[in-house]
C-alpha cells in the first residue's frame, strides 16, 4: 500500500502537469493576463503553505531529536542554502536560454519560460520526494497521507505550470503536439526529483532536517523572486490596471486549499 502511494503521488506530479499542457489542443487563445495572474498567485499560495506546513515545521521536529530548541540553527541554515542554489541557478538561467533560442526574440521568451518552470519543478519535486522518505522513514498512514497532500498540492499547481509553457510553444512551432510534448517534459524532472529526494530522505536520515529546509528555501525563493513579481507586474490591457488584486487573491486561494489538504490528511 505504501508502495502505491509514493508511485502514485510522484507520477501525479507528471500526470498533471501533461493534462494541463493537453489544454494546448482545447484552448483557442493563450492564457489572459487576468488569468495569468490569478494562476501564478494560486501557485505562490500552495508553495508557501507546503514550505510551511509540510517541510518547515517537520524539519523543526525532526531537528529537535539532534539540535534541541536550537533545531531553528539547522533549519534556517537549510533555507538559506535552499535560496542561494535557485539564485545560483537562475543568474545561469540567461546563458542557456540563449544558447537554445539564439537571436530569435519570437523563441526567447517561451524557451525560457519552459527552462524556467523547468529549474522551478526541481525543489517542487525535492519536496515530495523529501516528504515520502520522511514517510518511509517512520512508515505510518499519518505520514503517508501528508505526503500525498502535498503532491496533491503541488500537482493541482502544476496544471497551470503545464498550460503556461504549451500555449506560447503553439505560436512559435504552430503545432499543437510539439507545444503539448514541451508542456509534459517540462514535469519530467519534478518526477525524477521527486524519486532522488525519497532516495536521499531515507538513506542520509542524519541530513533530513536539512534536506526539507533546503527544499523549502527554494520553493519560498521561487515566489518571492519569480511567481508573485510576474503576476503583479502583468497590466490588464483593457482597463490598464495592475493585476495586484487578482493574484493576490490568487494566493489567498492556493494558501488555504493547501492548508485544508495538510490539516485533513495529516
Amino acid at each position: 500500500m505504501y508502495w502505491w502511494m509514493t508511485v502514485g503521488g510522484i507520477a501525479f506530479l507528471f500526470i498533471s502537469t501533461a493534462l494541463g499542457a493537453a489544454l494546448v489542443f482545447c484552448l483557442k487563445n493563450t492564457v489572459t493576463r487576468k488569468q495569468s495572474a490569478i494562476f501564478l498567485g494560486f501557485t505562490s499560495g500552495i508553495m508557501l503553505a507546503a514550505s510551511v506546513w509540510s517541510l518547515i515545521i517537520p524539519a523543526l521536529q525532526e531537528g529537535e531529536n539532534g539540535w534541541g530548541r536550537y533545531a531553528f540553527i539547522p533549519v534556517s541554515i537549510g533555507i538559506f542554502v535552499g535560496a542561494i542554489f535557485l539564485w545560483g541557478a537562475d543568474k545561469l538561467l540567461p546563458s542557456t536560454v540563449q544558447g537554445r533560442a539564439g537571436n530569435n526574440a519570437v523563441l526567447k521568451n517561451p524557451f525560457k519560460l519552459f527552462f524556467a518552470i523547468t529549474l522551478h519543478n526541481i525543489p517542487e519535486g525535492l519536496a515530495v520526494g523529501f516528504a515520502f522518505g520522511a514517510a518511509w522513514a517512520v512508515k505510518t498512514e499519518q505520514a503517508f497521507l501528508t505526503a500525498c497532500g502535498l503532491a496533491f498540492g503541488i500537482g493541482i499547481q502544476n496544471l497551470p505550470e503545464g498550460a503556461a509553457v504549451a500555449l506560447p510553444m503553439r505560436s512559435v512551432f504552430q503545432s499543437k503536439k510539439k507545444a503539448f510534448l514541451y508542456g509534459a517534459a517540462s514535469g519530467v524532472c519534478e518526477a525524477v526529483f521527486a524519486v532522488l529526494g525519497v532516495f536521499l530522505a531515507v538513506y542520509l536520515r542524519s541530513l533530513q532536517t536539512w534536506l526539507l529546509a533546503f527544499s523549502a528555501g527554494a520553493m519560498i525563493f521561487v515566489v518571492a523572486e519569480e511567481l508573485l513579481p510576474s503576476a503583479n507586474s502583468a497590466e490588464d490591457s483593457e482597463t490598464n490596471t495592475s493585476n495586484y488584486t487578482h493574484a493576490a487573491w490568487g494566493v489567498i486561494v492556493g494558501f488555504i486549499l493547501m492548508l485544508i489538504l495538510d490539516v485533513a490528511l495529516g
